[in-house]
C-alpha cells in the first residue's frame, strides 16, 4: 500500500457519450486498455452517465472488471451487480405538477422510472422527439410505453423527466422551466450535441446532479476531493467537474466548459480518456492504491 499524499489520485469518474465513448459510440482500445491500466494500478474507476442504468451496462461491462455506476445524472448509484447504493427520485406529485407545467411540451416528454420492464420509459409519442434521438429509441423499445395523458403513468415516483428535441425547441423549454414556478423542487441539466441539433433536458429532484452523486460516493469509500479525478465534456458533467479535485475536459467539450479554466485533454476522437489516465499511471499525478 502507497501512502497518500495531498493530491493523489484514487478515484477516476469519467462521463460516457461524448467522453468515453468515440464517435462511433464505441470505447476506443486505447482508451480501454488505460482505464484497465489504471485500474490495475489500484484506482477505482465510476462511470457516471446520464443514461438510463440498464442503458449503461453494456458500456461498463466491456471494461471487463467490477466497477459502480452513477446513472441518470446522479440519480441512482448502482453495482453491475444490481447492488444499490443510493437512488434520489422524483416526488411523483412534482412529477404531476411538471408535465402540467409543461404541457406545451408534451411531444418532447419522456418519462423515466427505475425499472428494467415495459414501463421504464414512457412517453405520449415520438413525432416531436426528432430523428437525432432515433437511436435511443430503436434500442429502448423493449422498455418504452405509451401513455396519454402522460401523467397516467405517475403511479409511483420517477427517476427523471426528460425533454428531448432541436436546440431551438430546447432553448423554449428551457424558458418554459425558469417560467414553471418550481424552484426549491427540482434540478435542471441539459445535455447538447450541436452537430447533430440534439439537445437533453434532464429535470431531477431538488439538488440531485452527478456532482451530489460523486460526493456522496467518495465519502462513502474515504476518499477526499483531491483525491478525485473527473472527466466529462458537457454541461451536464458541470457538477462533478466543480466536485472533483482534478478536473479534466474532452478536447471536444462544449463552451461552457472550455471557459473555466480546467486541464484539457485529447478529443473522444483521439483517446482522450487515454491520454489523461496515462498521465496519473506515469507519474505526473500521484497515484495511490484504491481501498
Amino acid at each position: 500500500m502507497v501512502t497518500s499524499s495531498k493530491g493523489s489520485i484514487r478515484l477516476l469518474a469519467t462521463d460516457i457519450d461524448g467522453t468515453l465513448l468515440n464517435p462511433q459510440f464505441q470505447i476506443s482500445e486505447g482508451d480501454l486498455a488505460a482505464l484497465r491500466q489504471a485500474h490495475a494500478a489500484g484506482i477505482e474507476i465510476v462511470l457516471v452517465t446520464g443514461r438510463r442504468h440498464t442503458f449503461a451496462l453494456p458500456i461498463a461491462k466491456q471494461l471487463g472488471f467490477d466497477l459502480w455506476l452513477i446513472s441518470s445524472n446522479g440519480a441512482v448509484t448502482r453495482s453491475l451487480a444490481s447492488e444499490t447504493f443510493h437512488r434520489d427520485l422524483m416526488p411523483a406529485e412534482t412529477c404531476r405538477q411538471l408535465c402540467r407545467a409543461m404541457q406545451e411540451f408534451r411531444g418532447n416528454t419522456v418519462l423515466t422510472f427505475d425499472s428494467e420492464s415495459k414501463g421504464a420509459i414512457v412517453l405520449e409519442r415520438l413525432d416531436e422527439i426528432g430523428p437525432s434521438i432515433r437511436r435511443w429509441v430503436e434500442k429502448n423499445m423493449e422498455f418504452i410505453e405509451f401513455v396519454v395523458p402522460i401523467e397516467k403513468a405517475v403511479v409511483r415516483d420517477p427517476v427523471q423527466t426528460m425533454f428531448c428535441g432541436t436546440m431551438a425547441r430546447m432553448n423554449e423549454a428551457l424558458r418554459a422551466l425558469d417560467a414553471a414556478g418550481m424552484d426549491g423542487k427540482i434540478t435542471v441539466l441539459r445535455t447538447e450535441y450541436p452537430a447533430r441539433d440534439l439537445s437533453m433536458v434532464d429535470v431531477l429532484n431538488a439538488g440531485c446532479s452527478k456532482g451530489h452523486a460523486l460526493e456522496r460516493w467518495a465519502a462513502h469509500r474515504g476518499y477526499q476531493r483531491d483525491e478525485v479525478m473527473a472527466i466529462g465534456d458537457n454541461h451536464n458533467d458541470v457538477e462533478m467537474l466543480e466536485f472533483a479535485g482534478h478536473p479534466v475536459i474532452m478536447g471536444n467539450a462544449c463552451e461552457e466548459l472550455r471557459g473555466r479554466g480546467w486541464r484539457v485533454t485529447r478529443g473522444n476522437d483521439d483517446c482522450g480518456v487515454a491520454a489523461a489516465v496515462e498521465e496519473i499511471v506515469s507519474g505526473q499525478w500521484p497515484v495511490v492504491s484504491g481501498q
